[in-house]
């Protein structure tokens, strides 16, 4: 009896350890830096790992980032050396080669062939880049698809509709990389997207959404949001889209007192106004100590805050900047040294 029970603890350890079959997304904003992924799963236990999102993907931010899926390890070891190799400056399709010819899973005899990977991310000048790589071995079906700033996979899929749909839904959305993201995790909402949930009338068990401005330290992201593992029969990609609109609402319920940055403060030669990828305003001015406006710039928004504001010809001194918001205006003092 006992040597059965070691048994279905091996098989089990062995199912959960070698079997993240999955879909996702990885992606890089080029107007804000942002790096950001998504992706769900229909592995029953992946909650006692914490879900998905430390096991498939890992991001540097304002760099790129790694989605590695399709009998992992864990922990995952090809996605640590993608990683260092994106560290070390290789490219995309460069990181792809090394990992096909470096496979690092010693707990596995499976070969590259089992693998898939999608890469995401900027060149030394700014510009985007994106490969990704489906091994013959993968469990049908499977399949990656590219476009300039993302790359979606799949595999054990019912069919190609999943990463169609991700991919229209990311192209076609308006907005900040989080709500593009979101739209293309709502593009595989429906039964059987990860063909070991159709019988449940599901997608998946397990979903998740992280994205990282290119100011937020590593581990340490804007936004990150988890769906460890549903209940048999819910589908997590609707509590994702619950815990996401929750977000929104927290960053919209914020005050322009809690949203607006200036650096640096006192000011030299030139500042920059920060602000939220997703926080718009109407108008944004600086006016010396006597009233008189020295700066003007109108429909202003977080993508925006990139842009330095010149400040060489301000006396040294005390000067205000005025934030018109929709429904309120905040003034910061600054200091010209």
């Amino acid at each position: 009896m006992k040597k059965n029970y070691v048994l279905l603890i091996a098989l089990f350890l062995s199912f959960v350890t070698y079997a993240q079959d999955t879909f996702s997304i990885i992606a890089v904003d080029p107007d804000t830096g942002e790096v950001g992924s998504a992706g769900a799963s229909c592995v029953d236990g992946i909650g006692q790992f914490g879900g998905l999102i430390d096991i498939i993907t890992d991001i540097i931010p304002g760099r790129g980032g790694v989605n590695s899926q399709a009998f992992v390890c864990i922990p995952n070891t090809n996605l640590a050396n993608a990683i260092d190799q994106m560290e070390s400056g290789l490219s995309p399709d460069e990181i792809i080669e090394y990992l096909i010819n470096n496979d690092d899973c010693s707990s596995q005899d499976f070969n590259p062939e089992f693998r898939q990977y999608g890469v995401a991310d900027f060149d030394p000048d700014g510009n985007p880049r994106t490969a990704g790589f489906t091994g013959s071995l993968a469990d049908d079906f499977k399949d990656d698809r590219q476009g300039a700033t993302y790359s979606v996979q799949g595999n054990i899929l019912l069919n190609e509709t999943v990463l169609i749909n991700m991919e229209n839904n990311f192209n076609s959305t308006e907005g900040t990389l989080a709500d593009k993201l979101m739209a293309a995790m709502q593009g595989a909402n429906f039964a059987g997207a990860d063909m070991r949930c159709l019988d449940r009338g599901t997608s998946s068990t397990a979903a998740y959404l992280v994205v990282y401005q290119e100011t937020d330290a590593p581990g340490d992201p804007t936004l990150r949001l988890n769906i460890e593992e549903m209940p048999f029969g819910e589908e997590p990609i609707d509590s994702l889209q619950i815990l996401y609109d929750n977000f929104v609402l927290s960053v919209q319920d914020n005050t322009l007192e809690d949203l607006v940055q200036v650096f640096p403060n006192p000011v030299s030669d030139q500042f920059q106004v920060v602000l939220p990828p997703s926080t718009f305003i109407s108008k944004l001015e600086v006016f010396d100590v006597s009233g008189k406006r020295v700066h003007l710039q109108t429909q202003f928004s977080g993508i925006d805050s990139g842009e330095l504001i010149d400040s060489s010809s301000y006396k040294k001194g005390v000067y205000f900047l005025r934030i018109t918001g929709a429904n309120e205006i905040h003034t910061i003092k600054i200091i010209k040294s």
